[in-house]
């Protein structure tokens, strides 16, 4: 896939994203897989946070270009099993919140951690997020497909913001900032709702 292309589907992606300022009606079709498939899709928070994990580990550039994504998608899933299992971590919506804001400054400034750093923040941050899919999870659905969904989501959503990343450090800087600025504005209006 072109890093033109790969650029298009994360905006499109983005466009296509229905504004949620919660998490309600996460009882979707499939119950399973699909539910899980469309759950990052169907709220702003997610969807703004798996995109700038992408753009933010492009912008790092080198090993960080695929363990900062992985680490946040193998984190989420230790989050969600938490939650599952019946764990409810305080203040999952705040570090919510916090991720939108941090991940979005940090790529609108193409702000730089040690990997090490990096991958202790973003897992951090991807804790939280599995936590409320796995608190989340429609009646009826079976666990293991909805985490399995919710993964590959997650998954592509960063190969998303990887294209936007890619792209921008090519051709279009600006690219880059205002999906920084959009994802930190949305940690502001996440923390408020």
């Amino acid at each position: 896939m072109s890093r033109k292309t790969a650029a298009f589907l994360a905006l499109a992606l983005l466009a296509a994203a229905a504004p949620a300022f919660a998490h309600p009606g996460h009882d979707l079709p499939g119950a399973g897989f699909v539910a899980g498939l469309l759950h990052p899709l169907s709220g702003f928070d997610h969807l703004l946070a798996m995109i700038a994990v992408g753009v933010w580990a492009a912008q790092l550039g080198g090993r960080a270009r695929w363990m900062v994504p992985l680490a946040f998608v193998t984190v989420m899933a230790i989050g969600a099993a938490t939650a599952l299992a019946g764990f409810a971590p305080p203040h999952v919506e705040a570090g919510i919140s916090a991720s939108l804001l941090v991940l979005g400054l940090f790529v609108a400034t193409a702000g730089r951690l040690p990997l090490a750093a990096a991958l202790a923040l973003t897992g951090a941050f991807a804790f939280c997020h599995g936590a409320a899919h796995g608190s989340e999870l429609p009646a009826l659905a079976d666990p293991l497909l909805f985490a399995a969904g919710f993964m590959l989501a997650t998954a592509l959503l960063h190969g998303a913001g990887l294209g936007i990343g890619y792209a921008a450090q090519r051709r279009h800087h600006w690219l880059a900032r205002a999906a920084g600025v959009l994802t930190a504005a949305g940690g502001l209006v996440h923390a408020l709702a």
